[in-house]
């Protein structure tokens, strides 16, 4: 007797197929040419009809999710399909599945040039859990070839390659994890790609599902079954969608897509924000919070915003959300309007869970606001922070209405200005309990990930219905697919060591290839001893070339983590905190790229250069952008750094010494304390915030154009983004780009600067900035320009209606 069942193809209807078994079903679906799903239930009907995660070009979905099979969003291509006794074939212009009936074995071809090429083949014993003979759950194995790396899944420690690894995937409050072992952390996020280094093609693999799950990617090893990787769900349904790249950075950006648009929120969340529990946990937490922003004043740091710890909430030693402690904080307001009146931004740290003392507990226990018990009656009790407490349930409409009516009230009109959604991992281990899942009760296991994505969907329409025209800004620590639809998130609460900084790099890049882009880390670690000095200026030089930039700090010494803890070095942080703020307008283009073309902001140097085998080596850089190479120094005492240059056809700059080197090479180069090793590739452009930038003058927004020209023929053409950046008129078209043009050739640079838009510029003109190696013939918008630099070129502005709004 055969331990594989055989399937029969039954029908086909509306792009699924369905196959049949016994009483087991199993639905391929053609979305795209290039995607596909397989959806198979582990009962009669599926766990949920609904997807909180499938959100297709989409900036928001429904409270109550989207109709799992509902298949509208997707082009439902043509296909050709050939159904035999042993086999079905189904082939769209890109990709080609062989379905083998006999156990239902699928392997992935992906069609190239003509030709057919294997990507990916489930296993060939039992890949699938039809008839539970692999236990109980959700599995899916597939094979595992030698050339394959793994990567993605979200927010996980170790290597940026998976490879011959096994992690879990639940949310877990892992305070001052170890960034190179610890796992799990805090988001979910069932989602990874596999490139192959031979055949050089790239897929991802996405679950739908938000159980805890294990992704073994090879550290499990059998001998009857040969090489093979495998996803295990503990609950729900195997529901998986196939990308095929067929490159990587195809893969990352169809997911991204799938999943919907990353937030665009407003300019000042790219600023620097300061934060520490020391401050809210004083007992005389206003007037430390006051002389946070004085020493702002003092030692001329720039900060566009503070998060508030939830010290701010204490009834006693213990922290009750949306309860304001007066006797340290006498005045909300008046703390408000002194952060408001030196340019700085609050955001209130909240959290779902409420004490089981809490002053309104009571009354949401009775209305059943909370998620339940086994008998569906009582809250469910669970460890939170010192005491027990029950888990709000965002699947009942009125806790959702309960918790908007409250971030408006007690937060925002207090002149709270954000909300920072912190310790949301729904750590509810309890099998029986169970969710009012909007009507339908369901127990929470199948959903914790979903609460998460809930409460941070109930505090963005609270900020939304507060302020209509304003940009909404969140933070959250926990999170799944779809959570960058709503939030920018950190890494949590990391440990103070030297590995952190190297690992939380690898940690980020790994976010950044699973759809998240907007993140951060926290500056010089969260938890341990303060930070040595050469530590935290390392922390800063990588932390100001990251989306959010924060530092963050409970330290087991009582120190607290700032730019001024250590004065001899001031002079040095100073420069690199001023130095972020020149970034910010790159930063806010590329913000702009990822929610218009779902383009990350940091990537791996192969996002890029998959051409260059030596860029998948473990490497601690990274790109900003298209063109911006960041090699940050993670190793005590180090003065130099090996680099390598991603081969290409262009070459690379040193901006700090402006010489030039060639692609494809691994270079020493001087980086002192007060020195971060940054590279630009030849032929770019990178707008900056020009003139001087003081704390007072941090608002003012004059541009400058940093410009590495080629030194062969090539014309370059850049469209940097502009807005007020802070309003939704943008979505009105109030948008405008800095147009830059740049043509080279042995003897001459061209440059043409303009602009196109209906948002009117704050600034009329633009500083050139060119490498002081540059020694060719230079002409800016026609006129021949000596060797003076940098340029001053004045704008003139035109709206896109009219026939000549491009100037030349």
């Amino acid at each position: 007797m055969s331990l594989a069942w055989k399937f029969d193809f039954i029908k086909e209807e509306n792009n699924q197929l369905f196959f049949e078994c016994n009483d087991k079903k199993i639905i391929f679906m053609v979305l795209e040419e290039d995607l596909c799903r397989v959806f198979m239930s582990s009962d009669r009907e599926p766990a949920l009809m609904t997807t909180w995660s499938i959100a297709p070009d989409a900036e928001d979905i429904p409270f109550e999710g989207r109709d799992r099979f509902d298949l509208t969003p997707f082009s439902l291509p043509a296909f050709q399909k050939e159904v035999g006794s042993e086999r079905v074939i189904i082939e769209t212009h890109f990709l080609k599945a062989v379905i083998q009936l006999e156990g239902f074995k699928i392997s992935w071809y992906a069609k190239i040039n003509g030709g057919e090429i294997l990507v990916a083949n489930d296993r060939k014993t039992q890949s699938y859990n039809y008839n539970n003979k692999l236990g109980d759950g959700v599995y899916h194995y597939l094979e595992r070839y030698k050339e394959d790396s793994y990567y993605g899944l979200g927010e996980k420690s170790g290597t940026l390659n998976k490879t011959r690894k096994r992690y879990i995937m639940k949310t877990i409050d892992a305070m001052g994890y170890d960034a190179e072992f610890t796992d799990p952390l805090y988001k979910h996020i069932p989602f990874y790609l596999t490139h192959n280094q031979k055949t050089k093609l790239s897929y991802g693999l996405f679950y739908d599902n938000y159980s805890d799950s294990i992704f073994d990617l090879g550290a499990e090893l059998d001998n009857y079954h040969g090489f093979y990787r495998y996803y295990y769900a503990v609950k729900g349904d195997l529901d998986y969608y196939f990308i095929l790249g067929p490159n990587i950075h195809n893969v990352v950006e169809k997911y991204s897509k799938l999943t919907g648009r990353t937030i665009f929120p407003p300019k000042w969340s790219l600023g620097y924000s300061g934060s520490t529990m020391t401050y809210t946990d004083a007992p005389d937490a206003q007037e430390q919070l006051k002389k946070f922003v004085d020493s702002c004043v003092e030692y001329d740091i720039p900060c566009d915003s503070f998060q508030l710890s939830s010290g701010y909430t204490t009834i006693g030693d213990k922290r009750y959300v949306f309860n304001w402690d007066y006797d340290k904080i006498p005045d909300p307001h008046a703390m408000n309007h002194h952060f408001h009146e030196n340019g700085l931004h609050v955001c209130a740290n909240i959290k779902p869970c409420l004490l089981q003392d809490h002053p309104q507990y009571p009354e949401l226990a009775e209305k059943g606001m909370f998620i339940k018990s086994e008998n569906n009656q009582d809250p469910e009790l669970v460890q939170f922070w010192d005491d027990d407490g029950s888990y709000l349930d965002f699947t009942n409409p009125e806790t959702i209405q309960w918790w908007k009516e409250n971030v408006k009230e007690q937060l925002l009109s207090f002149g709270i200005d954000s909300t920072w959604n912190d310790n949301n991992e729904f750590e509810v281990w309890n099998k029986q309990a169970r969710a009012t899942g909007f009507g339908k009760s369901i127990p929470v296991e199948y959903i914790k990930p979903i609460q998460t994505l809930l409460m941070l969907k109930s505090s963005y329409e609270a900020q939304k219905e507060f302020a209509p025209n304003s940009r909404p800004y969140l933070i959250s620590r926990s999170g799944m697919p779809g959570m960058q639809r709503y939030v920018q998130t950190w890494s949590g609460d990391n440990l103070t060591e030297w590995k952190t900084l190297r690992f939380n790099i690898k940690m980020g890049l790994s976010m950044s290839l699973s759809g998240i882009y907007n993140f951060g880390h926290d500056v010089g670690g969260f938890s341990g001893l303060a930070p040595e000095p050469e530590l935290f200026i390392r922390w800063i030089q990588n932390g100001i070339f990251h989306p959010r930039f924060t530092i963050h700090s409970w330290n087991e010494d009582q120190s607290v983590n700032v730019p001024w803890m250590y004065p001899e070095q001031i002079g040095i942080i100073r420069t690199f905190m001023k130095e972020r703020v020149k970034w910010i307008p790159y930063f806010y283009h590329l913000l702009h790229k990822a929610n218009q073309e779902y383009k990350p902001i940091l990537t791996p140097a192969f996002y890029y250069f998959e051409h260059d085998s030596k860029t998948f080596e473990e490497n601690d850089d990274f790109m900003v952008g298209e063109n911006l190479l960041v090699c940050s120094v993670v190793e005590k005492g180090a003065v130099q750094r090996s680099v390598y240059l991603p081969e290409n056809d262009k070459g690379w700059y040193d901006m700090n010494s402006d010489q030039w080197y060639e692609g494809g090479q691994t270079i020493i180069v001087d980086s002192p304390l007060d020195v971060i090793p940054l590279f630009a590739q030849a032929g770019s452009a990178f707008p900056i915030r020009d003139g001087e930038i003081t704390f007072k003058n941090k608002s003012e927004d004059a541009r400058g154009i940093r410009l590495y020209p080629s030194f062969r023929e090539e014309q370059v053409s850049e469209r940097f983004y502009e807005d007020d950046g802070i309003s939704l008129n943008y979505t009105k078209g109030e948008s405008s780009f800095l147009l830059v043009d740049m043509k080279t050739t042995k003897e001459s640079v061209e440059i043409n600067i303009s602009m196109e838009g209906n948002y009117r510029l704050p600034y009329d003109s633009v500083s050139i900035y060119l490498p002081k190696t540059e020694k060719r013939n230079l002409y800016v918008n026609g006129e021949v320009i000596s060797t003076g630099r940098p340029v001053r070129v004045q704008l003139e502005q035109y709206s896109l209606n009219r026939d000549n709004w491009r100037q030349r």
